[in-house]
């Protein structure tokens, strides 16, 4: 029976019967023709068409064997490098994509019998990296084009010069530990055994403390005055005076203290008939103290 031509309604219900995958056994790699089931593939082993194109084969049948293999590499191996470059997956997996094409390639025509043989075939060829698990066989592409040697080339002298120099640090780590230790045998050797250390102890004469508690005497301005180092200048607080109101940061006038000192030196002789100075108590002495110290402080700010 002649084929349907294009269009006609009995094509297209062929090809609505033949939508999708069909079974690899029923598939005529010659004639490139698939049968939806077994009858129909007997049937079309016994047509004429099939018989001419079988007598052609025949004639040189490793010749066509050896083409179909190699289209069929040709075709799965871009497949595989386009899809998926160099990363690891698994064969079975780029195998079902690669038949989702109807008009592909089959591997009945080739002279590989299962998918295993063919994978490792890629693996002998050095196509692909090929490994079994449990999980059945993996294959990774190896990109062997130009461009890809120069760069694995130029990575692998990166990693070389980067080699050399960690290499280079190590030596010159080790060199410096070496010498350091050399230096601390040196200085060991040199350098006397270390002082032990002792305890605190008590020299042989040494003054002994003694301590009193009992009261001190009154400090008079006249003692005070003695008992003062030189250029030491004590203000002498006078008598009933409240030395708590008495500013200590306001100066004293000049012209107002140098006024009594003339008139009683020329009074002449009065100096005899001055008072003594009355003791002052505990509290004044502080006070007078912390004036001191006041003022010594802020002679230190001026001049500095």
């Amino acid at each position: 029976m002649p084929r349907a031509e294009v269009g006609t309604p009995k094509y297209l219900a062929n090809k609505m019967k033949s939508k999708g995958l069909q079974r690899l056994r029923w598939y005529c790699q010659v004639c490139e023709k698939q049968c939806r089931d077994e009858n129909g593939f007997k049937c079309h082993a016994q047509s004429e068409a099939h018989l001419r194109q079988m007598l052609v084969v025949g004639e040189n049948a490793g010749r066509h064997i050896a083409d179909f293999s190699s289209q069929f590499q040709h075709d799965f191996v871009q497949l595989l490098s386009r899809r998926y470059n160099t990363k690891r997956v698994r064969i079975n997996q780029v195998y079902q994509e690669f038949i989702q094409d109807k008009n592909h390639l089959h591997m009945n025509a080739t002279r590989w019998v299962t998918l295993t043989e063919f994978a490792k075939h890629l693996g002998r060829s050095g196509i692909a990296r090929v490994d079994e698990t449990e999980k059945g066989w993996f294959i990774a592409w190896i990109d062997s084009s130009p461009k890809a040697l120069a760069k694995q080339e130029a990575s692998m002298k990166k990693d070389r010069a980067t080699r050399d120099d960690e290499q280079r640090e190590r030596t010159l780590i080790a060199e410096q530990i070496e010498r350091a230790k050399l230096e601390k045998e040196t200085s060991d050797e040199g350098s006397a055994s270390p002082p032990v250390e002792e305890g605190l102890k008590r020299e042989e004469g040494a003054e002994k403390v003694v301590l009193s508690f009992s009261a001190k005497p009154a400090v008079t301005s006249d003692t005070m005055a003695t008992a003062a180092p030189a250029g030491l200048k004590l203000t002498v607080v006078k008598p009933g005076v409240n030395p708590l109101k008495a500013n200590p940061l306001k100066r004293p006038n000049v012209f107002k203290s140098a006024a009594p000192v003339k008139s009683e030196s020329s009074e002449g002789g009065g100096g005899n008939d001055r008072k003594r100075p009355v003791p002052m108590s505990a509290a004044e002495r502080l006070i007078m103290e912390e004036q001191e110290r006041k003022r010594r402080r802020m002679d230190r700010e001026s001049v500095a």
